[in-house]
């Protein structure tokens, strides 16, 4: 089974690139889309010429803003859209979907805002999160993944030192937020696949930062430890453009 996960920055807008070509060469059998920026029936349109995936998705009550979608091969068991929180729930950052061994978790974790206005509600959210996490987990084991807005260690992002503590994504508070999912047990299974690899997800669209190879690692695939043994590999897909991010594979 390959599943991808892929911030892509506009559903609407990525599909007037080369996105339906990578999409047939990439062949997975799940596609975790996150900040699709359309409300359902947008989603559903722009996806049209998909014929052999089930589309599934969550919106944000306010439009063009945030989202998240999932297309799968064979259809779920259960699908559940938010976190059931109310204060969480209204910006369709979670979409989650039951299969026979495992729930998949699709998320797009909240930016802290470039003058960390969220990072107190940033806090919050994570507590949240892995609390609804581990109670999916006390049923099946869990893939969780997305864009959780932070890079997690100096390795995973280019400019550590400046950006500490300034910017969002790399706050003392989002690392500590992170280290709760791993320290509860998740595996962040990219890192423990290449420890020493410096391979980013996301560039900013200025001062050529994709082309200088100025990026961060922002999206990921956290797994629960009994499913790591099943993992073939774990790659990030950083040839393939269309968004400010690049897909990241998981071949279970």
């Amino acid at each position: 089974m390959k599943l991808i996960t892929w911030n892509v920055n506009g559903i609407r807008a990525i599909v007037k690139k080369d996105f339906f070509n990578v999409l047939a060469e990439l062949d997975a059998d799940i596609i975790c889309l996150q900040e699709t920026k359309a409300q359902q029936e947008e989603v559903e349109k722009a996806l049209e010429p998909l014929k052999t995936y089930k589309i599934l998705s969550n919106s944000a009550d306010k439009k063009g803003y945030s989202g998240t979608a999932i297309l799968t091969k064979s259809a779920p068991e259960n699908t559940i859209r938010d976190m059931g929180v109310a204060e969480h729930d209204s910006e369709g950052r979670i979409l989650s979907v039951e299969y026979p061994d495992f729930h998949l978790i699709n998320v797009y974790v909240p930016n802290s805002g470039s003058q960390l206005d969220r990072l107190d509600y940033r806090k919050g959210w994570d507590k949240d999160f892995l609390k609804y996490i581990k109670k999916k987990e006390e049923t099946k084991p869990v893939i969780v993944c997305g864009d959780f807005n932070v890079a997690h260690k100096p390795i995973d992002l280019k400019n550590d030192k400046s950006n500490y503590n300034k910017t969002a994504g790399y706050t003392q508070l989002e690392i500590d937020g992170m280290d709760a999912f791993l320290n509860a047990g998740l595996v962040d299974i990219y890192r423990k696949f290449h420890p020493d690899k410096v391979a980013y997800t996301y560039w900013s669209y200025r001062f050529k930062a994709r082309e200088r190879n100025t990026g961060w690692r922002l999206d990921y695939f956290l797994i629960s430890e009994v499913l790591t043994n099943k993992v073939k590999k774990v790659e990030i897909l950083n040839e393939y453009y269309g968004s400010d991010h690049c897909p990241v594979l998981l071949d279970f």
